[in-house]
């Protein structure tokens, strides 16, 4: 699964790496948790733009809101066919940018360590998700996204059985475009990503409370395990 990611990378590299019409307004985040506002990058009449949303997803058709808190992710498997994604699967996908995600793994005094997953250059890169509108009875309008998950790869099945589906560049075009119908085309593209591309190592438990949302979270705990080696 996905549930805690880090954007610390500048407005302008933002813009660069996602060819966004302009530069956005970012601030660096160390800690970003579900409910909590986050950018995604969305195709726009005249190009790639950035906004900011709801993380956990809801449905159009949701009553109420607190069931994005429990659709802060979506199975690749079965995306295109579950009643709360499959609508925007087909024409609401959208980048949700990144630059490291965090995932806690279990040891044997029943505690949970966790460890801080990007790639081994440390560059941004962007998340598969899906993003939706919604208006409450009120007529309040909330736009939310969900982040779509894949089976682990070899580094990070050390930790859990679920990863975020990290996109590569070639194919933010594809995800992206509106018109794009062919399914098998697009769940083609929900794989894990390459384990010799990312590293992983441990980081404080500061991360545990979304209230910790400071660069002590991405520090390793031990210098010598920043390598991308999960054990020795």
């Amino acid at each position: 699964m996905c549930g805690r990611f880090t954007l610390r990378a500048s407005p302008l590299e933002l813009a660069e790496v996602f060819e966004l019409l302009r530069e956005p307004v970012a601030i660096p985040r160390f800690n970003i948790a579900p409910t909590q506002s986050v950018a995604v990058v969305r195709a726009g009449e005249a190009g790639r733009e950035l906004s900011q949303v709801r993380w956990g997803l809801i449905p159009s058709w949701a009553k109420d809101e607190k069931i994005g808190s429990r659709l802060i992710n979506a199975r690749g498997e079965t995306v295109a066919e579950k009643p709360s994604f499959r609508s925007a699967f087909k024409r609401r996908r959208c980048l949700v940018p990144a630059d490291g995600f965090y995932e806690w793994k279990k040891l044997d005094d029943r505690s949970k360590q966790p460890y801080f997953i990007g790639m081994a250059g440390d560059e941004p890169f962007a998340f598969a998700g899906l993003w939706e509108h919604w208006t409450d009875p009120g007529g309040k309008e909330v736009e939310s996204c969900t982040i779509i998950t894949t089976e682990a790869n070899e580094l990070l099945a050390e930790l859990h059985d679920r990863m975020p589906v990290i996109l590569h560049e070639q194919d933010y075009d594809q995800w992206l475009d509106p018109q794009e119908a062919e399914k098998d085309r697009l769940l083609g593209l929900l794989v894990p990503y390459e384990s010799s591309a990312l590293r992983a190592y441990p980081v404080s438990r500061l991360v545990n409370s979304p209230r910790n949302d400071v660069a002590e979270c991405v520090k390793p705990i031990d210098e010598g395990r920043s390598d991308g080696r999960l054990f020795d």
